[in-house]
C-alpha cells in the first residue's frame, strides 16, 4: 500500500482507551525533566554512581540501536531494597498505541517525536542509494500504519507500507546488490528504496540481510546483538556491567545461565530451588517464555519440541514466599496497589527510548498486568503463567496476532496510581533502559568490522546454535 501525506487519523492508531486518556501529571513531568536534573537526582539517591559516567551514557550516540523498548519489573529484596530489573530490551518495540498524548494539541503524539528526532536524522545523509521510503512489517498494523503516515508527513513524500512475513512464499520485498526493492503489484516494476522503517519481529534475520545499502532502522545486527536475541543480550549486559562496575552503575537482571541444552535444564531449575524461567532465546511477544514453579510445569516443558538447541535460564521473581534462590538472595515483585478484594497483581513496565542528537531520550511508557493475582502460597497445581505472564500479545490459530488490551495499564490519571510507582522509579526505569540499549549497541558494533562486514566467527563463539546460524541472511 502506498501512503500519501496528510492521511493520519488519530482514531486509527491508538487503543480506544488511550485515545482520550489524560497523561498523569507525574509522568508528564518525567518526560519533560531536564537531563542534568535527572543526573543530579539519580546521583543523590545513589551516591556511589559517577556523575560523569552517567552523563556520558545518557549522551551516548547509538550507531545501530536507534529505537528500543525495555521490559522492566519493579522488585524488592527480603531486606527491602527496591530496584528496576531489566527482563529484555526489544528492537522495534510496540507501545505508541498505548501512550496518551503528552500535549493535547500534538495529535500525532510520540509517533511524530520518534520520526522527527530519530528516523529523519538517521536517513538524512544517504547519498549513494536513490529511491523511495518504505515501512516493512509482520505484525501490529495499528502502529505500523501510524509510523508510515507520519513518515509521509514529515518527509513530504509517499511511503510504501508492505507486509514481509517470515514464511512468505511470494514476498513483495526483496534485495538485490544490497538494495531493497518493493513490488506493490505483480504487473508493475519493482521500485528501489533508499531507506526503510522496520517492524519485523519474527526471525528478522532470515529475510533482512545483515549487509544492506538501503538504510534500515533498526538494522538486523541489532536483533542478533540482543534486540531479538536474549542469549547474546545476556552476554552483552554482562560485558557492559564489567565496564560499569567501577562507576557504581549496573544493569539489573535476574541471575542468568546461558548456553543451556535442553537435557541440562532440570539440573539448573533444581539449583534455583525448583523455581525458574526458561526462555527460547530468539522468541518474542511473550512466546517462548516458560515460568516454572512446580514439577508439573517442568515436566510439561520437557515434553515440548523446539527448533533451536540452546536455552537460557533465569531466576524466577515471584512472591516473597516463593522465588528462585540465587547467589545474591531472593527478589520478589513489589506488585500493584492491592485492589478492593485485597488482591495484588504484578505488572511490568515498558519504557521505549530512541537515539537523538542529544543522546538517548525517553519516548513512550505503559504497563501490563498479569491475568491472575499473585498467590502467597503455591502447590503442585498452581499455574505460574497466569500470575507472572504480562505480555499482551497472543497468536491466533490462523497465525495472526491479537492483543489482550484489557490488561493494558496506561500512564494516565486513572491507571498510573494503581502501579505504585514514583518519580524515582520512572528515572530508574529510564536509566536501566538506556544502560541495556547501550550494551546492545556496543555488542552490535563489536560484531561489525571497520569495513561493515559481519564477524561471523565472533558471533558463533558467542551464540553457537547451529539452527540459528543456518537462518541468518548475510547478504
Amino acid at each position: 500500500m502506498i501512503i500519501q501525506p496528510n492521511d493520519f487519523e488519530p482514531t486509527d492508531h491508538w487503543y480506544p482507551k488511550a485515545l482520550n486518556a489524560t497523561i498523569h501529571p507525574m509522568v508528564h513531568f518525567f518526560f519533560n525533566l531536564d537531563r542534568e536534573r535527572i543526573i543530579t537526582r539519580y546521583c543523590h539517591m545513589h551516591p556511589s554512581v559517577s556523575r560523569e559516567k552517567l552523563r556520558d551514557i545518557l549522551n551516548y550516540k547509538c550507531k545501530y540501536f536507534q529505537w528500543g523498548g525495555a521490559d522492566l519489573l519493579n522488585v524488592t529484596s527480603s531486606g527491602g531494597k527496591r530496584q528496576m530489573v531489566v527482563i529484555e530490551n526489544n528492537s522495534c518495540p510496540s507501545g505508541q498505541k498505548s501512550m496518551p498524548l503528552l500535549e493535547d494539541n500534538e495529535e500525532q503524539g510520540s509517533y511524530r517525536l520518534m520520526i522527527e528526532r530519530t528516523f529523519k536524522p538517521y536517513i538524512k545523509k544517504i547519498k549513494d542509494v536513490k529511491g523511495g521510503l518504505a515501512v516493512v512489517y509482520d505484525k501490529n498494523e495499528i502502529e505500523v500504519f501510524g509510523y508510515a503516515k507520519v513518515i509521509a508527513d514529515v518527509m513530504n513524500e509517499p511511503v510504501h507500507c508492505v507486509p514481509f512475513y517470515k514464511d512468505d512464499k511470494n514476498p513483495k520485498v526483496y534485495f538485490e546488490n544490497g538494495i531493497m526493492y518493493i513490488k506493490e503489484d505483480d504487473d508493475k516494476k519493482a521500485l528501489p528504496m533508499r531507506a526503510a522503517f522496520r517492524y519485523l519481529t519474527q526471525k528478522p534475520w532470515n529475510r533482512l540481510p545483515l549487509n544492506t545499502k538501503t538504510k534500515i532502522l533498526n538494522p538486523t545486527i541489532v536483533c542478533l546483538a540482543g534486540g531479538r536475541n536474549k542469549m547474546v543480550a545476556a552476554k552483552a549486559y554482562d560485558i557492559f556491567n564489567g565496564e560499569l562496575k567501577a562507576h557504581g552503575l549496573k544493569i539489573n537482571t535476574p541471575e542468568t545461565i546461558w548456553d543451556v541444552r535442553k537435557e541440562e535444564i532440570p539440573l539448573w531449575v533444581n539449583k534455583m530451588g525448583g523455581q525458574a524461567v526458561i526462555k527460547v532465546p530468539y522468541s518474542n511477544a511473550g512466546q517462548g517464555v516458560y515460568t516454572i514453579i512446580n514439577e508439573k510445569e517442568l515436566d510439561d516443558f520437557m515434553e515440548l519440541e523446539f527448533d533451536y538447541d540452546l536455552f537460557i535460564i533465569q531466576s524466577l521473581i515471584g512472591n516473597s514466599n516463593w522465588s528462585s534462590v540465587t547467589s545474591s538472595g531472593r527478589l520478589y515483585h513489589v506488585g500493584m496497589i492491592p485492589n478492593q478484594k485485597n488482591e495484588t497483581y504484578i505488572a511490568d513496565i515498558r519504557l521505549m527510548v530512541s537515539a537523538t542528537n542529544k543522546g538517548i531520550l525517553p519516548l513512550v511508557a505503559y504497563a501490563r498486568r498479569a491475568k491472575a493475582p499473585l498467590k502467597d502460597h503455591i502447590d503442585g497445581g498452581s499455574d505460574s503463567w497466569e500470575m507472572l505472564g504480562t505480555n499482551l500479545s497472543f497468536k491466533e490459530t490462523d497465525g495472526s496476532w491479537g492483543s489482550d488490551s484489557k490488561r493494558l495499564l496506561l500512564m494516565d490519571r486513572r491507571d498510573f496510581n494503581k502501579l505504585g510507582l514514583g518519580l524515582d522509579d520512572l528515572i530508574e526505569a529510564y536509566i536501566q533502559t538506556v544502560l541495556s540499549t547501550v550494551a546492545i549497541d556496543k555488542m552490535a558494533k563489536a560484531l561489525i568490522n571497520s569495513k561493515g562486514v559481519f564477524k561471523y566467527d565472533l558471533f558463533k563463539s558467542l551464540n553457537n546454535d547451529q539452527s540459528l546460524l543456518d537462518e541468518i541472511k548475510i547478504r
